[in-house]
Protein backbone atom coordinates (compact mmCIF):
# COMPACT_ATOMS: atom_id res chain seq x y z
CA UNK A 1 0.00 0.00 0.00
CA UNK A 2 1.40 3.64 -0.91
CA UNK A 3 2.35 5.81 1.72
CA UNK A 4 0.97 8.99 2.99
CA UNK A 5 3.79 10.95 1.88
CA UNK A 6 3.63 9.45 -1.63
CA UNK A 7 0.48 10.64 -1.25
CA UNK A 8 1.11 13.85 -0.33
CA UNK A 9 3.82 14.36 -3.33
CA UNK A 10 1.13 13.19 -5.62
CA UNK A 11 -1.01 15.92 -4.54
CA UNK A 12 1.60 18.32 -4.80
CA UNK A 13 2.38 17.82 -8.46
CA UNK A 14 -1.83 17.88 -9.11
CA UNK A 15 -1.99 21.30 -7.41
CA UNK A 16 1.07 22.53 -9.06
CA UNK A 17 -0.23 21.51 -12.58
CA UNK A 18 -3.78 23.36 -11.67
CA UNK A 19 -1.39 26.19 -10.70
CA UNK A 20 0.28 26.00 -14.15
CA UNK A 21 -2.84 25.55 -15.91
CA UNK A 22 -4.62 28.61 -14.58
CA UNK A 23 -1.48 31.06 -14.96
CA UNK A 24 -1.74 29.76 -18.49
CA UNK A 25 -5.00 30.67 -18.94
CA UNK A 26 -5.16 33.86 -16.93
CA UNK A 27 -7.81 32.76 -14.19
CA UNK A 28 -7.56 33.49 -10.75
CA UNK A 29 -11.39 32.99 -9.67
CA UNK A 30 -10.12 30.14 -7.38
CA UNK A 31 -7.17 28.27 -6.04
CA UNK A 32 -5.37 25.70 -7.37
CA UNK A 33 -6.41 23.16 -4.79
CA UNK A 34 -9.61 24.19 -4.73
CA UNK A 35 -10.31 23.04 -8.72
CA UNK A 36 -8.22 19.33 -7.69
CA UNK A 37 -10.41 19.00 -5.37
CA UNK A 38 -13.68 20.07 -7.19
CA UNK A 39 -11.93 17.93 -10.18
CA UNK A 40 -12.20 15.03 -7.76
CA UNK A 41 -15.47 15.98 -5.88
CA UNK A 42 -17.71 16.06 -8.95
CA UNK A 43 -16.21 12.38 -10.68
CA UNK A 44 -16.23 11.00 -7.13
CA UNK A 45 -19.45 12.04 -6.75
CA UNK A 46 -20.74 10.73 -9.92
CA UNK A 47 -19.44 7.34 -8.86
CA UNK A 48 -20.26 6.89 -5.18
CA UNK A 49 -22.89 9.16 -4.79
CA UNK A 50 -23.00 12.70 -2.68
CA UNK A 51 -23.10 10.32 0.73
CA UNK A 52 -20.61 8.51 -0.31
CA UNK A 53 -17.87 11.31 -1.16
CA UNK A 54 -19.50 13.51 1.65
CA UNK A 55 -17.99 10.97 3.89
CA UNK A 56 -14.53 10.45 2.36
CA UNK A 57 -14.11 14.08 2.49
CA UNK A 58 -14.87 14.35 6.02
CA UNK A 59 -12.78 12.05 7.01
CA UNK A 60 -9.65 13.57 4.83
CA UNK A 61 -10.34 16.91 6.36
CA UNK A 62 -10.95 15.66 9.74
CA UNK A 63 -6.86 13.75 9.26
CA UNK A 64 -5.21 16.83 7.46
CA UNK A 65 -6.23 19.27 10.16
CA UNK A 66 -3.66 17.50 12.45
CA UNK A 67 -0.77 18.57 10.09
CA UNK A 68 -2.63 21.66 8.81
CA UNK A 69 -4.21 23.58 11.66
CA UNK A 70 -5.45 26.42 9.37
CA UNK A 71 -8.17 23.72 7.97
CA UNK A 72 -10.10 23.58 11.55
CA UNK A 73 -11.76 27.23 9.28
CA UNK A 74 -12.90 24.57 6.61
CA UNK A 75 -16.40 22.40 7.03
CA UNK A 76 -17.43 19.91 4.14
CA UNK A 77 -20.82 21.16 2.76
CA UNK A 78 -23.71 18.90 2.11
CA UNK A 79 -22.84 18.27 -1.07
CA UNK A 80 -19.22 17.71 -0.59
CA UNK A 81 -17.81 21.25 -1.62
CA UNK A 82 -16.05 23.28 0.97
CA UNK A 83 -17.19 25.94 3.16
CA UNK A 84 -16.19 28.58 5.71
CA UNK A 85 -16.65 27.24 9.63
CA UNK A 86 -20.48 28.37 10.06
CA UNK A 87 -20.81 30.12 6.83
CA UNK A 88 -24.46 28.57 4.53
CA UNK A 89 -21.98 28.69 1.03
CA UNK A 90 -18.83 28.24 -0.08
CA UNK A 91 -17.03 31.53 0.35
CA UNK A 92 -13.98 33.42 -0.92
CA UNK A 93 -12.24 32.33 2.35
CA UNK A 94 -11.93 28.73 1.78
CA UNK A 95 -9.67 29.82 -0.66
CA UNK A 96 -7.41 31.68 1.69
CA UNK A 97 -7.80 28.79 3.87
CA UNK A 98 -6.51 26.21 1.11
CA UNK A 99 -3.56 28.44 0.54
CA UNK A 100 0.38 27.03 1.29
CA UNK A 101 0.37 23.66 2.61
CA UNK A 102 -2.75 22.86 3.84
CA UNK A 103 -5.10 22.26 0.65
CA UNK A 104 -1.71 20.44 -0.37
CA UNK A 105 -2.24 18.00 2.66
CA UNK A 106 -6.06 17.89 2.39
CA UNK A 107 -5.52 16.40 -1.09
CA UNK A 108 -2.42 14.16 0.22
CA UNK A 109 -5.35 13.11 3.15
CA UNK A 110 -8.04 12.28 0.05
CA UNK A 111 -5.82 10.80 -2.21
CA UNK A 112 -4.74 8.47 0.66
CA UNK A 113 -8.20 7.53 1.39
CA UNK A 114 -9.09 6.53 -2.33
CA UNK A 115 -5.74 4.47 -2.45
CA UNK A 116 -6.87 2.25 0.83
CA UNK A 117 -10.58 2.07 -0.54
CA UNK A 118 -10.30 1.88 -4.48
CA UNK A 119 -6.77 0.39 -4.76
CA UNK A 120 -3.76 2.09 -6.80
CA UNK A 121 -4.71 1.03 -9.99
CA UNK A 122 -8.36 2.18 -9.83
CA UNK A 123 -6.95 5.75 -7.95
CA UNK A 124 -4.40 5.72 -10.71
CA UNK A 125 -6.59 5.31 -13.58
CA UNK A 126 -9.07 8.37 -12.25
CA UNK A 127 -6.38 10.59 -11.69
CA UNK A 128 -4.94 9.59 -15.26
CA UNK A 129 -8.48 10.48 -16.82
CA UNK A 130 -8.94 13.78 -14.94
CA UNK A 131 -5.59 15.08 -15.74
CA UNK A 132 -4.67 13.38 -18.90
CA UNK A 133 -2.21 16.02 -20.25
CA UNK A 134 -0.13 16.21 -16.74
CA UNK A 135 3.23 14.68 -16.89
CA UNK A 136 2.63 12.41 -13.37
CA UNK A 137 3.60 9.22 -15.49
CA UNK A 138 7.05 9.07 -13.50
CA UNK A 139 4.87 9.92 -10.56
CA UNK A 140 2.30 7.20 -11.02
CA UNK A 141 4.62 4.82 -12.10
CA UNK A 142 6.70 5.12 -8.94
CA UNK A 143 3.69 4.68 -6.77
CA UNK A 144 2.30 1.47 -8.43
CA UNK A 145 6.19 -0.04 -7.51
CA UNK A 146 6.13 0.63 -4.03
CA UNK A 147 2.63 -0.77 -3.01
Amino acid sequence: MTTLPQARDLANQLVAYEAGMSKASRTVDSSAVLRVYEKLRERLTALAGVAGFHSLAFRALTQARSDAPGLWEIEVAADGSLKGRGESEPTVDVVNDLAGEGGAVLIGRLLGLLLIFLGEALTLNLISDLWPDAALDDRISRIGRKA
